[in-house]
C-alpha cells in the first residue's frame, strides 16, 4: 500500500474494532452480531481461524455481505491452511467485491496446533518470509482490487516486525503490554499500520478478573510465541509460570469496569497503534455482541 492508502485506512477503521473469536455458530448468529458491532459503532470486526473448521475468508464473506461499512479483517489467516496464491487470491476476491472493507492478517500459529494437522513446523521467521514472498508472485494471477488491501503480519518479535516493516503494510500484534506496543511503532516507523489486538475482561473485581484471565491459555501453549515476547520485554521466567503473576496479567490483560478499560486502549493508542481491537471472551456470539455494545461508550 502507498503511505496515502494507509492513511485513507486509517481513517476507515477509527480508534477500535471488535473481534469475534466464538467457536462453530450458526451464519445466521454470526450475521446478527455482526450487525449489531457495527451499529454500536465500531470500526472493523475481526476473526480468526484453526486449520479446519471455521475457514477465515468463507468466514469473512459472512460477515461482509451482513454489514454496510465496517472493515473485516482476518486475527488471523493461518498461514499453514492454504498455499500462499490461494491466499492472495482469496483476499483479492474480496476486496474487490468489498472495497475498503478487508484487512488481511497473516500469521504462523504456533507448534503445537500446526503438527495437531499432521504438518511439520518450520522456522516461523523463514516461513514467512517464504509465504509473503509467494503470495506477491500470485499478484498477476489474483483480481485487482479498486481499493488496496492492507497484508499485515502477526508479529510479537523484533524480526518478524522487521519483516512486517518490509514485506507488508504493517504487523497485528496481541496480548501484550503497553511497551510492547511502543517498540514495535519505533520498529515499524510512521508509514505502517500498527493494529493492536488486546483482550478485555469486564469485571471491575481484581481477583475475578484475574482469575478470568489465567484461564485465556495464551502462556501455558507449548512454544507460547507470548511467553517468548515477554521474556524479551524483561518479565522473569517466575512472573510467567501458572497463569502468569498479578504484574502479567494486569500488563496483558485490560480488566475493569468500562472506563479502566477504555484508558487501556487510551495508553495504546497514544503508545502508537493506529487501530485497537478489543478481544472479550464470551460463551456465544449474542453475549459478545452485549459486551460489545455495553462497552461501546467508553471506547468509539
Amino acid at each position: 500500500m502507498t503511505v496515502t492508502a494507509v492513511r485513507l485506512m486509517r481513517e476507515r477503521l477509527g480508534r477500535v474494532g471488535a473481534g469475534l473469536m466464538t467457536p462453530i455458530a450458526p451464519a445466521d448468529e454470526w450475521r446478527r452480531a455482526a450487525r449489531r458491532i457495527e451499529d454500536a459503532g465500531y470500526g472493523s470486526l475481526w476473526t480468526n481461524e484453526a486449520i479446519g473448521g471455521r475457514e477465515v475468508f468463507t468466514q469473512l464473506s459472512v460477515l461482509l455481505g451482513a454489514t454496510e461499512r465496517i472493515v473485516a479483517g482476518s486475527g488471523v489467516a493461518n498461514l499453514w491452511a492454504r498455499h500462499p496464491a490461494a491466499m492472495q487470491g482469496a483476499a483479492s476476491v474480496l476486496a474487490d467485491a468489498h472495497p475498503g472493507r478487508l484487512a488481511l492478517g497473516v500469521g504462523v500459529s504456533m507448534p503445537a496446533f500446526v503438527e495437531q494437522s499432521g504438518q511439520q513446523w518450520t522456522s516461523p521467521l523463514a516461513r514467512m518470509r517464504d509465504y509473503l514472498n509467494g503470495m506477491d508472485a500470485a499478484v498477476a494471477a489474483a483480481p485487482v482490487p479498486e481499493v488496496p488491501f492492507p497484508r499485515l503480519v502477526a508479529a510479537l518479535g523484533p524480526k518478524m516486525q522487521g519483516l512486517a516493516r518490509d514485506q507488508a503494510d504493517g504487523a497485528l500484534p496481541a496480548a501484550m503490554p503497553v511497551e510492547h506496543t511502543r517498540a514495535t511503532r519505533e520498529r515499524l516507523g510512521p508509514d505502517k499500520l500498527l493494529i493492536v489486538f488486546i483482550s478485555v475482561i469486564l469485571e471491575a473485581d481484581a481477583a475475578k478478573a484475574r482469575a478470568a484471565a489465567r484461564q485465556v491459555p495464551l502462556l501455558s501453549i507449548p512454544g507460547s510465541p507470548y511467553v517468548r515476547a515477554l521474556r524479551e520485554l524483561g518479565y522473569p521466567e517466575e512472573a510467567l509460570a501458572d497463569g502468569g503473576s498479578d504484574e502479567v496479567v494486569d500488563a496483558c490483560f485490560a480488566w475493569g469496569d468500562e472506563a479502566a478499560i477504555g484508558k487501556r486502549v487510551q495508553a495504546h493508542l497514544d503508545a502508537g497503534a493506529d487501530h485497537v481491537v478489543a478481544m472479550a471472551p464470551a460463551p456465544d456470539l449474542a453475549s459478545s455482541a452485549d459486551l460489545y455494545e455495553r462497552l461501546a461508550p467508553a471506547l468509539v
